[in-house]
């Protein structure tokens, strides 16, 4: 268990109580934790499969698998941590010798140990416009933001950050480069676009939409799902916490089309694509943090839970699930 002072030092694990509610973990346990970060989220898994239920924490993050490593350090053989991007998740179950999967979680958001790094790029007052998890990427914020050009910054906004005044944003960007620092980007688009009592930065949304190019987040993830998916043993639980429309949506239409028997377009008449349920949504409606949690921890207010069970080869799962949503 962690003390008082390391449960400040790290990041905070949203949603807790919800994900061991819907994982329903017993002793012995075999999981994922997709994205580790700082681990928190991890030692609640390690937690909850006791004695001798084990976790592989998978982070393209150099720097948050050293905290990890630290804050995981009691659990000793019982946790394996990977330096890896999480859509190797299948080969890294088999290296490791991890089946059978009985969990899968990914927190799609950033640790408060990245938001508040000023060399990362992720925050508004960041000294450098950089936003890769990994070193090795090559593709920067800073080259988004000062070459390319302004119909294809102005498409990024739009698609990835569905920013409604993203040809005014793009416009006062081209005319105030080169931008060297994510704080002075901010500030670029603070000026296209004034607070007037917002409740969140006008750069959120173009932060969101350059980050997510940088990484390839979206495209990672969907193919991560899938892989999850087939990791899993039958009944096991694959959990997405996502904070913004753009990944929610994503793993809601995941969930609605594996959870079905047939995908075919409505106006097909006979169901030619063959394609079988491989899930069961557990929580129809999403599950948010309570009022207190977001009081705790503001960063959480935007977390949405979304989890999933795998079915049988016939189809079949536990009925007697009690759906605490």
């Amino acid at each position: 268990m962690e003390s008082a002072e390391q449960h400040l030092k790290y990041h905070t694990p949203v949603l807790a109580r919800e994900i061991l509610d819907l994982l329903e973990l017993k002793s012995g346990d075999h999981c994922v934790d997709a994205t580790l970060g700082d681990g928190g989220h991890t030692s609640l898994l390690l937690n909850a499969t006791a004695p001798n239920g084990r976790v592989l924490g998978i982070d393209a993050d150099i720097e948050g698998l050293n905290r990890a490593r630290s804050r995981l350090s009691s659990f000793g053989k019982r946790v394996q941590i990977a330096n890896d991007n999480f859509t190797n998740m299948g080969k890294l179950v088999n290296e490791y010798n991890f089946h059978p999967i009985s969990a899968i979680l990914f927190d799609l958001g950033l640790s408060s140990y990245q938001l508040d790094q000023a060399s990362r790029g992720f925050s508004f007052r960041d000294n450098n416009l950089d936003m890769r998890l990994q070193s090795n990427q090559v593709l920067q914020a800073a080259d988004i933001v000062n070459s390319y050009s302004e119909k294809d910054l102005e498409q990024l906004l739009i698609t990835y950050g569905e920013e409604p005044h993203a040809r005014r944003i793009t416009r006062t960007i081209i005319r105030h480069r080169p931008i060297s620092s994510a704080w002075e980007l901010a500030q670029v688009i603070e000026r296209a676009v004034p607070r007037r009592g917002r409740r969140t930065h006008p750069a959120t949304k173009s932060f969101q939409a350059i980050r997510i190019r940088v990484n390839n987040d979206l495209k990672n993830l969907e193919t991560s799902l899938y892989e999850a998916m087939n990791t899993l043993k039958q009944g096991g639980r694959l959990a997405v916490i996502a904070y913004h429309s753009l990944e929610d949506r994503m793993v809601k239409l995941f969930y609605r089309k594996e959870s079905q028997d047939c995908v075919c377009p409505s106006e097909q008449l006979e169901c030619i694509c063959e394609h079988k349920a491989k899930l069961h949504v557990l929580n129809k409606k999403i599950v948010r943090p309570t009022d207190e949690e977001i009081e705790l921890n503001p960063r959480s207010r935007s977390a949405r839970l979304r989890v999933a069970m795998t079915l049988g080869l016939e189809g079949s799962f536990n009925y007697g699930y009690s759906n605490p949503c």
